[in-house]
C-alpha cells in the first residue's frame, strides 16, 4: 500500500492558494496553476518507487509466556529499497490477551536496510495468542510517500500459568517448613502413620503404650508413629464470573492458579497427591491425582487448562460431583469469591455436606476495594452512600466466614499479593496437626 505522508499533504495544500492566484491573474492560462500539485503528486511518486517494494519481518517468540509477566519480544527487519531507510514502523494487530506496552507503533533504526528492536508485551489473561498480522510502513529517501506492508504470520504464543513464585519463592518456603517431620524423609514419633513397636522409655507419651503387647512380653511397648504420606489435595478453582474479574490487571482465577501451582509443588515434594478441580456453572476439569516432584510439569499444563467463564458459579453441582469422585478422605481447597448473600449460602450448604468426611480449606482474596471505600473520608453525600453500601457488603462477608469457621471450615483471606505463601503456611500448619 502507497499514501502520503503529511508532509506531502501539507505540500500539496499550500500549492493551493497559489493554483487559485494563477487561475485569477491568468483566466487564459489557468491550468498553469496545476503543475504545483502535479509536480507533488510526481514526487510522491518517485519516492514510493525509491522506497522498495519488499520487507521481511522475523518475530522471535519464546516457546511460552507467564500470564501477567512482561515479555520482551525482539524483531529483526529487513527492507529492500533502492536508497538507504533510516527508520520503520511495527505495529502488530491488538489482541484480547494481550496488553501492548507501546500506544504507538513502534519505530526501529535501519543500517544497510536492516535494524532490530524489542517490542514489550504484558500477558493479561491465560490461552493461546495468535500473531498472525503485523503491518510494516517505512518513508521513501523523500519523506512523501509512505510504504505499507502487512505481513501475515500464522505465530501462537501459549499464556501459561506464571510459575515464577514457585522459582523464587518455592525452595524458600520449602527450607522454611522443611521441620518436624515435614521432609521426605521418614520421621518417627510424628504423625498419625503407625510405624514401629518400641521398648517405652522417658519422654514417650503414655497413651501410645501398647498394654496388649506389653502384657505378652511382660515389658512396656508403644506404638511409634511416623508423618503420614500420600494425602490427597484436591485444589478447587471457582472459575465463574466473579473470579474472571480483575485484581490489580490479573484476574481472580490467575491468582488462584498461580496459588495452587506454590501449594501444589510444595505438596509434590512433600509426598502428598495433587488433583485439580475447576467449576462455574458445572464442572469444567476434574483431573486425576498425581504424585511425585516431577509431575509439576503435568500439574502446569492442566491449570493453563482452565478457562475465564462469565457464568454464575454454581457450588451444589459442582461440590457434590466433586465428593462422588473421591473415594478416600482428602483435604480439598476451595478458591472462590462471592459478593452476594445468596450464593454464599448456597456455597456454605455445599461445603457443609463436604465436612462429613473431608477436610476443607477456602481461599478468598480480600477486597481491598470494598475496604478502601469505606476508610475512605467522605466529601459529598454519594460517597457517604457509597460507604454505607460498602459496610454493609463486608459485614455480610465476614458472617459469611463465621458461620463457614463454625462449621469447622479453614478460611484464608489474603491479599492478592500474599496469597500463595498464605496458602502454604495453611497447608503446612494442616498438615503439621495431623489434620490431613
Amino acid at each position: 500500500m502507497i499514501y502520503p505522508t503529511r508532509i506531502a499533504v501539507l505540500a500539496a495544500a499550500i500549492g493551493v492558494p497559489v493554483t487559485l492566484l494563477v487561475a485569477m491573474l491568468f483566466p487564459a492560462t489557468w491550468y498553469a496553476g496545476l503543475g504545483w500539485p502535479l509536480a507533488v503528486l510526481a514526487l510522491v511518486l518517485a519516492d514510493a518507487v525509491l522506497a522498495g517494494v519488499r520487507a521481511r519481518v522475523v518475530l522471535v517468540l519464546p516457546r511460552s509466556a507467564a500470564v501477567g509477566v512482561p515479555l520482551i519480544v525482539p524483531i529483526e527487519i529487513e527492507i529492500a529499497a533502492r536508497q538507504a531507510i533510516s527508520s520503520v514502523q511495527v505495529a502488530l494487530a491488538p489482541d484480547p490477551l494481550l496488553a501492548f506496552a507501546e500506544a504507538a507503533p513502534l519505530e526501529i533504526a535501519l543500517v544497510a536496510g536492516q535494524g532490530t528492536g524489542t517490542i514489550t508485551l504484558t500477558p493479561v489473561r491465560r490461552g493461546k495468542v495468535r500473531l498472525g498480522k503485523l503491518w510494516v510502513r517505512w518513508a521513501g529517501p523523500l519523506g512523501l510517500a509512505w510504504r505499507q506492508a502487512r505481513i501475515d504470520e500464522d505465530r501462537t504464543l501459549p499464556i501459561l500459568p506464571d510459575i515464577e513464585p514457585v522459582r523464587r519463592q518455592g525452595a524458600q518456603i520449602f527450607q522454611r517448613h522443611a521441620v518436624q517431620g515435614l521432609l521426605a524423609q521418614s520421621d518417627r514419633g510424628d504423625g498419625t502413620d503407625f510405624d514401629a513397636l518400641v521398648e517405652f522409655r522417658p519422654g514417650v507419651d503414655r497413651r501410645a503404650i501398647d498394654w496388649k503387647q506389653s502384657a505378652r512380653h511382660r515389658k512396656l511397648y508403644a506404638k511409634e508413629y511416623r508423618t503420614e504420606r500420600n494425602s490427597q489435595i484436591v485444589f478447587a478453582i471457582d472459575s465463574g464470573r466473579q473470579m474472571s474479574e480483575p485484581v490489580d490487571g490479573i484476574p481472580r482465577v490467575d491468582r488462584a492458579v498461580s496459588a495452587a501451582l506454590l501449594a501444589g509443588w510444595l505438596a509434590l515434594k512433600l509426598g502428598d497427591r495433587v488433583a485439580l478441580h475447576a467449576f462455574d456453572s458445572r464442572p469444567r476439569m476434574a483431573s486425576g491425582f498425581i504424585g511425585g516432584a516431577g509431575a509439576f510439569t503435568e500439574l502446569q499444563h492442566l491449570a493453563a487448562g482452565i478457562d475465564y467463564s462469565g457464568d454464575e458459579t454454581n457450588y451444589t453441582f459442582a461440590l457434590t460431583t466433586l465428593a462422588a469422585r473421591l473415594k478416600r478422605r482428602s483435604m480439598i481447597v476451595l478458591f472462590t469469591e462471592f459478593t452476594d448473600p445468596i450464593s454464599a449460602d448456597f456455597m456454605v450448604k455445599a461445603v457443609a455436606r463436604l465436612l462429613k468426611t473431608h477436610l476443607v480449606l477456602i481461599v478468598v482474596l480480600r477486597d481491598d476495594e470494598l475496604e478502601t471505600i469505606v476508610d475512605h473520608a467522605p466529601g459529598h453525600a454519594a460517597d457517604v452512600t457509597r460507604a454505607v453500601t460498602a459496610a454493609a457488603l463486608l459485614r455480610d462477608r465476614r458472617l459469611v466466614f463465621l458461620r463457614l469457621r463454625h462449621l469447622g471450615v479453614h478460611v484464608i483471606e489474603s491479599p492478592y499479593d500474599q496469597v500463595a505463601e498464605r496458602l502454604v503456611e495453611g497447608y503446612v500448619d494442616l498438615k503439621r496437626r495431623s489434620l490431613l
